[in-house]
């Protein structure tokens, strides 16, 4: 029988899992609206969305279905923009593509040759593309260590200890300390924002061949084999089984509506999502659903107050916030590298996908994702053919 009320011990997952999911990653996020042209009222607008699209989608489908269904944004989505070329028309363009990969997503649960086609992509091909997007950022903490010690190096310092004692709590101890080393280096300059609660911003999107294959499909790519699937995995691996197609659409139309407010992309989360459905969710699974729909509430309160955050990130110098996006994306890469390289037979494949994506070329307008999974994949189809 169902509860009416949460149990207090999915309460305190709840808020844990958010704390985790948003503050891990929300600089990830502004690093890649910013690359895409966003202003700080759309940095502020898309970050705020994006936090209330995921909260409410996993609200309403771990309600209905009765299970801990995890939502998120897509990391390795925001991470491939923070390193994708701005649009030739700008954020508005952008925005296009977001739409574009929330309408595949969609499309992707409603009609199962799609779905299948993305799952079909290499898992290698997948992490290795994923790895070599990751690359340049992860390299920033290191620059900065070098151009501005005395803030870049307490900031690495606390993520290396924090992630001694908890892993997960690593990079939101990075974030307090970058906060700390922004108020100390503020001088005259007041840090407090003026505004505490955000607003959205519609921006009216605009659409090019060009941002839709070359930002749009690698973020639908990126997003499902990195996020979607694997997310569809760990709650299998707990003994829930949802309708993967149910919620792929789900999660794609999430991303639609939210678009227009400046967020890229809605998905299904992995880690979180073991957060939610193990033992220590609560000791009952069917219980366990109350952590996800917890999350979903506080990820909606963080996200009302997103423009508070953004309005302290612009203190920062970039670099700083480079660095800290880059000590987030460390463990994602360590693991992404692991997995392109799990496979002997097609390592070649991946350092080829790997190596052409973190180059950051572009040609003909496409991104270097597009054609690290191309000539990857190509590589990939030879070496089968002839073995």
């Amino acid at each position: 029988m169902a509860r009416a009320f949460p149990p207090i011990q999915t309460i305190s997952t709840g808020l844990v899992v958010a704390i985790v999911g948003f503050f891990s990653s929300f600089p990830i996020v502004l690093q890649g609206l910013a690359a895409m042209g966003a202003s700080a009222q759309d940095s502020a607008s898309g970050l705020m969305m994006a936090a209330i699209a995921m909260g409410v989608t996993a609200v309403g489908l771990s309600l209905w279905y009765r299970q801990p269904i995890s939502v998120a944004w897509s990391t390795p989505g925001v991470a491939l923009l923070a390193v994708s070329a701005m649009p030739a028309a700008g954020f508005s363009d952008a925005v296009g593509a977001f739409l574009c990969a929330g309408a595949l997503t969609v499309l992707a649960g409603l009609w199962r040759p799609l779905g299948r086609l993305a799952a079909a992509i290499p898992s290698t091909l997948a992490q290795a593309m994923l790895g070599g997007v990751l690359l340049p950022l992860c390299i920033l903490p290191f620059k900065a260590a070098v151009e501005m010690p005395w803030q870049a190096l307490p900031v690495i310092l606390t993520w290396f200890v924090a992630g001694r004692l908890n892993r997960l709590f690593a990079v939101p101890a990075a974030v307090v300390a970058a906060a700390i080393v922004v108020v100390l280096n503020a001088g005259d300059t007041s840090v407090t924002p003026t505004h505490l609660v955000a607003a959205p911003v519609w921006t009216m999107p605009t659409f090019s061949l060009a941002s839709a294959v070359g930002i749009g499909l690698p973020l639908f790519v990126v997003t499902m084999a990195t996020q979607n699937i694997p997310g569809i995995a760990v709650m299998r691996s707990f003994g829930y089984t949802p309708a993967p197609g149910r919620l792929f659409s789900s999660v794609g139309a999430a991303s639609i509506l939210s678009a227009p407010f400046g967020a890229p992309a809605t998905c299904l989360a992995a880690i979180t999502a073991a957060m939610c459905s193990n033992e220590d969710s609560h000791p009952d699974p069917a219980q366990r659903y109350w952590s996800a729909v917890m999350a979903g509430v506080f990820y909606c309160l963080f996200g009302v107050f997103a423009v508070a955050i953004t309005g302290f990130a612009v203190h920062a110098d970039p670099l700083l916030m480079g660095a800290l996006t880059g000590i987030a994306l460390i463990g994602v890469l360590a693991n992404a590298t692991h997995a392109a390289l799990d496979v002997p037979a097609e390592r070649e494949a991946a350092i080829l996908t790997f190596a052409i994506t973190a180059s950051g070329i572009s040609v003909f307008g496409l991104g270097a994702a597009v054609w690290g999974l191309l000539a990857g994949g190509i590589a990939y189809l030879v070496t089968k053919r002839i073995r």
